[in-house]
């Protein structure tokens, strides 16, 4: 469910400068628990919302800081032969479909739902614009179930109105495998969101999970909903400030020009790390063992093997881009960076219809300094006619962000574990997770 709202206006010259994430202590964490509980009060008016969620084994707000319950599930597996069978209810004029990505037909009727009512940022200038390319890849891991793929048609006219996925992920929670799925693409036509659909299709891709004995489930959201393991901010580095100004993405600075603002963002033309290339598939193995033992020192963070990276990291033209550091001398893949292609469209502008966007992935610094790695990132997702790098401030994102010229956007994107219950709420820096 990544309704992130993470197109929103990045505002990119006014930046306040946040707390260093790598010095947290005990009590930033109670701040995080405080302003959690401030959120919930404001939230409170969502009362609809919640009234579903508080009938899901999903944290709750009440146990917000109770350390004295266990972590893990919070329910245990129901014999699958207990498993309700049939599909839930939907309102008589509609019908569920397993949506069938294999076929062009599919992808397309999928790509025209998501493209004209999925996310939006709150002023309503951008809309995620996933391309077919990426829907195909994003569905498709190894060991992924059709049955996940869930659509609602109206009968009468078969039209694609509503969709919510699922892809089977393994999760490691501090020292536990989990595996889980990872809920994605929940998206209701904008002329039928008084109709209550979400709930229906949580819990009929939920039945569909368990039925593969399967019972947590990872997902992000851009709103609060009972209980966000971590709360992460979106970060934005301008690539083409002028079109970013021109179409109301950011905005001039105090005292700025247009000219001392593109001079201000401008990138070498080349990349400075020795070694730096394009990871090709004889790199799966080596990628996989720095990411492997990368990975390990957050608390949550992906069990990936080699079929894994071979699926989500080998690049993809205007999917998935990942590059390496081959040592000139050793031939050691020492380094990784990647990013994923999600553009925006652009409402009602007169000239500007694409916003493309990069989105920063999975990176591994042992011998590049972090920040010079993802500068040679920003080096080639301006080669590539990318007009913004965005990056989340997980993992150690947060030691290059400020120095690197992003600045913080106003859209927060909160993470969630279904029927999984961790005892603290966690810092971005430790959860090793992206999801698209």
């Amino acid at each position: 469910m990544a309704d992130h709202d993470s197109n929103s206006n990045s505002l990119l010259e006014n930046q306040t400068p946040n707390p260093d994430g790598n010095s947290a202590s005990e009590n930033e964490s109670d701040a995080s628990i405080d302003s959690l509980a401030r959120q919930v009060q404001e939230s409170l008016s969502l009362a609809k919302r919640h009234k579903f969620w508080e009938t899901q084994p999903v944290g709750q707000f009440k146990d917000l800081g109770d350390s004295s319950l266990p972590e893990g599930p919070i329910e245990p597996p129901t014999p699958l032969s207990e498993v309700k069978q049939e599909p839930y209810n939907l309102p008589n004029l509609y019908e569920w479909i397993t949506c069938d990505m294999e076929t062009t037909e599919m992808c397309t009727e999928v790509y025209n739902l998501l493209s004209n009512n999925y996310v939006e940022d709150d002023d309503n200038m951008f809309r995620f614009n996933y391309s077919k390319e990426f829907l195909h890849w994003a569905l498709r891991p190894p060991g992924h179930y059709k049955s996940w793929h869930i659509g609602v048609r109206v009968k009468s006219s078969k039209k694609l109105v509503a969709f919510i996925t699922g892809v089977p992920a393994r999760l490691r929670v501090r020292d536990s495998i989990v595996q889980m799925a990872e809920i994605n693409f929940l998206c209701v036509h904008k002329k039928l969101r008084s109709k209550r659909l979400a709930p229906v299709m949580i819990k009929e891709v939920t039945r569909r999970v368990h039925l593969e004995n399967i019972w947590q489930a990872a997902y992000t959201a851009g709103v609060v909903l009972p209980t966000p393991i971590s709360t992460c901010q979106y970060w934005h580095r301008s690539l083409n400030p002028k079109k970013l100004i021109d179409v109301g993405f950011s905005r001039l600075g105090a005292r700025m020009t247009m000219s001392r603002t593109i001079k201000l963002y401008k990138l070498p033309e080349s990349t400075v790390t020795p070694g730096f290339r394009k990871m090709e598939l004889h790199d799966v193995p080596a990628v996989t063992r720095l990411l492997r033992n990368y990975l390990l020192q957050f608390l949550v963070a992906p069990d990936l093997d080699e079929n894994d990276v071979e699926h989500w990291l080998l690049p993809k033209e205007d999917v998935v881009d990942s590059f390496l550091v081959e040592s000139p001398e050793t031939h050691e893949i020492t380094d990784f960076c990647s990013f994923y292609t999600l553009p925006s469209s652009i409402l009602g502008h007169p000239s500007h219809s694409i916003l493309k966007a990069a989105y920063s992935y999975y990176n591994v610094s042992t011998k590049t300094p972090l920040l010079q790695l993802m500068n040679d990132a920003l080096i080639m997702a301006k080669h590539k006619d990318y007009d913004v790098f965005n990056a989340l401030d997980v993992m150690q994102n947060d030691s290059f962000l400020k120095e690197l010229k992003f600045g913080p956007g106003d859209g927060k994107l909160h993470y969630y574990l279904y029927n999984y219950r961790i005892k603290h709420v966690l810092r971005p820096s430790e959860l090793g997770l992206v999801l698209l």
